[in-house]
């Protein structure tokens, strides 16, 4: 964010370049400061809050110099890019000053990215990565069939998407499903008296102890539905393994929303032209012994 305040301040000043004397920024001083903190294998808490604190003011110090030479020179000698980068920048400088005087590390839709600001850091705890960043998707399968349900991308509990998707099958196909196979973030208390006023039998055991007899039954039940539930993990897995749906390369929101949904539309695509494939030779090698016969 420096870096890029200081290439503005110099677009900036360019106009009155021999004319007036350029504000300084002590670039080279907030440099020196960056790599001498950078070049710490393993700093503590105490260096890593003096180093943030020391950036912070430099970047105020340029968003201050930018204000006053707003005066003197129009933003329109700034590109597209470089005047959204300068709004990107103000409300990172006041997420960051924010989070520096409360001396916490979150705050409502922080900034950790100037190109992709609509980007947010969701914490997934895995062995190969502790912090995503992109798109949070939830789907469901219909015969086969994924389904966009909800794209978003702030971290939100997946758990109250369930509802709503429920009525959107509802409006796609005219009734509710006979049953819900959603795994354990799903079985809340809210979630359960939904499917229960619906007449949709939701996955899982159900609540309270169950009969001898019951039980039995019940344990089968719930190793099908996980057996068959596995068929939308694995449409994840084939999504990322074969068509980059984990590996979105697009920049822009709306451009990412549009690569992802085109993604699932092209693997739903693929499904049909496989039992397209698979019914064709059936119903070629059914009408030619029909035609044999008859001869």
């Amino acid at each position: 964010a420096r870096e890029k305040l200081e290439h503005i301040i110099d677009v900036l000043h360019e106009p009155h370049r021999g004319k007036k004397k350029k504000p300084r920024t002590y670039r080279q001083k907030a440099r020196k400061a960056y790599l001498s903190f950078a070049k710490q294998r393993k700093p503590k808490g105490k260096k890593i809050r003096k180093a943030i604190g020391k950036q912070l003011g430099f970047v105020e110090r340029n968003l201050k110099i930018i204000s006053n030479l707003k005066e003197e020179s129009s933003f329109t000698l700034l590109t597209r890019q470089e005047y959204r980068q300068l709004l990107v920048i103000s409300e990172l400088c006041r997420q960051q000053r924010r989070m520096y005087a409360q001396r916490n590390k979150r705050i409502d839709d922080r900034i950790v990215s100037i190109s992709q600001p609509h980007i947010r850091p969701i914490v997934r705890g895995k062995a190969k990565a502790g912090t995503e960043f992109g798109a949070k998707v939830n789907i469901s399968m219909v015969n086969g069939y994924a389904l966009m349900e909800n794209l978003a991308w702030d971290n939100y509990n997946e758990g109250t998407t369930l509802q709503a998707s429920a009525e959107k099958y509802k409006k796609r196909f005219g009734h509710y499903p006979e049953a819900i196979l959603a795994d354990k973030i799903y079985r809340n208390h809210e979630n359960r008296q939904f499917c229960k006023r619906k007449g949709i039998r939701l996955s899982g055991p159900a609540l309270g102890r169950p009969s001898k007899e019951k039980k039995y039954l019940q344990k089968q039940m719930e190793k099908l539905d996980a057996s068959e539930r596995n068929a939308i993990e694995a449409k994840f897995g084939e999504g990322k393994r074969h068509y980059g749906i984990g590996l979105i390369s697009t920049c822009l929101q709306q451009t990412s929303e549009t690569v992802i949904s085109i993604q699932l539309l092209v693997m739903n695509l693929e499904r049909r032209l496989r039992l397209l494939f698979y019914y064709f030779p059936q119903q070629f090698f059914k009408t030619f012994s029909e035609q044999k016969f008859a001869t």
